[in-house]
């Protein structure tokens, strides 16, 4: 069977795109990819998506996505995409148990963070471990917290928590940043901002929440304990595009390049959210993309004839 549309990535631009193309009765189906749901569903309360007064849970607000799209007759499977094909039309993608057709494609795969790979660090995500300081910043009022890393995101997140948070310690594993002179210059102003240098944080303290972290000196292998509230990882993303190099135009960084919002280098196939916004890595803007994404595939279609 050759699809009309096939939407890799279960996050918000990925149900997005498949909300609007269901509705256009282009019967959709979704491949979830490794964690159905995307990046929210390890998220707590999200009170910036518009529409709930309250805020809502990341995982509800993706399960009420899902349910939208399935109500409007898209098809979700738990598979995830291993290979494409998008020399020719129909487009292939394989999973390991099946191969997909389609005569179109969105590619909504989203970025992942990177994260320090400590057992603690996952066992508190969303207790006080975060790697979107614009997401989770307003949860830390008059609290102290750690940013880990030293590049620009690193800057960036710690001049936007000094809006919420008591204390901003930003621990690097250098001695100097890697981040732009004017980043650098805003953070080495900011009197909330404070720096440790040539470290690692080791461990992350607390069993509900965090209370706190361990960290190592590298040059003297000193270790001292430091009570926090939050620990934000800013230590890069990685865009889930391996599988795409050689078939579309991508960055240095691995992010797809995009035309007019959503187009790629390929006629059919269309780009929507963190696989190539590395800006804004909001669900809002993500679920933006996957509209404009689903708008312009049934254009594509309606070219062709369907």
């Amino acid at each position: 069977m050759v699809h009309k549309v096939l939407i890799l990535g279960s996050g918000p631009a990925g149900l997005t795109a498949a909300i609007y193309a269901a509705r256009d009765g282009l019967e959709p189906i979704v491949l979830a990819g490794p964690q159905r749901g995307g990046q929210l569903t390890i998220t707590t309360l999200v009170e910036n998506y518009p529409g709930f007064p309250k805020g809502i849970q990341g995982p509800q607000l993706m399960e009420n996505m899902q349910k939208q799209a399935e109500n409007f007759g898209t098809k979700i499977v738990d598979e995830e995409a291993i290979k494409v094909d998008f020399s020719t039309r129909p487009f292939k993608v394989w999973t390991d148990d099946n191969l997909y057709e389609a005569h179109s494609v969105i590619v909504a795969t989203g970025a992942s963070a990177k994260w320090l790979g400590l057992p603690s660090e996952q066992r508190l995500i969303g207790r006080g471990v975060s790697s979107c300081a614009t997401c989770d910043g307003f949860f830390f009022k008059g609290k102290d917290v750690i940013v880990v890393g030293g590049g620009n995101t690193a800057m960036e997140d710690s001049i936007y928590l000094t809006r919420f948070a008591n204390s901003v310690t930003v621990v690097h594993r250098r001695d100097k940043l890697r981040a732009s002179k004017i980043l650098q210059d805003r953070a080495f102003s900011n009197p909330k901002i404070s720096f440790i240098w040539d470290s690692v944080v080791e461990e992350i303290l607390g069993e509900e929440e965090v209370t706190g972290v361990v960290i190592r000196n590298l040059k003297t292998g000193e270790k001292t304990k430091r009570e926090v509230a939050g620990v934000f990882i800013a230590i890069g993303y990685k865009p889930n595009t391996e599988i795409f190099k050689g078939q579309l135009d991508i960055d240095d960084h691995g992010y797809i390049r995009v035309k007019d919002e959503v187009f790629t280098n390929i006629k059919g196939v269309f780009a929507a959210g963190d696989v190539h916004d590395f800006h804004y890595r909001q669900a809002i803007t993500a679920a933006a993309a996957g509209c404009k994404a689903a708008i312009e595939a049934e254009k594509y279609l309606e070219e062709l004839g369907f």
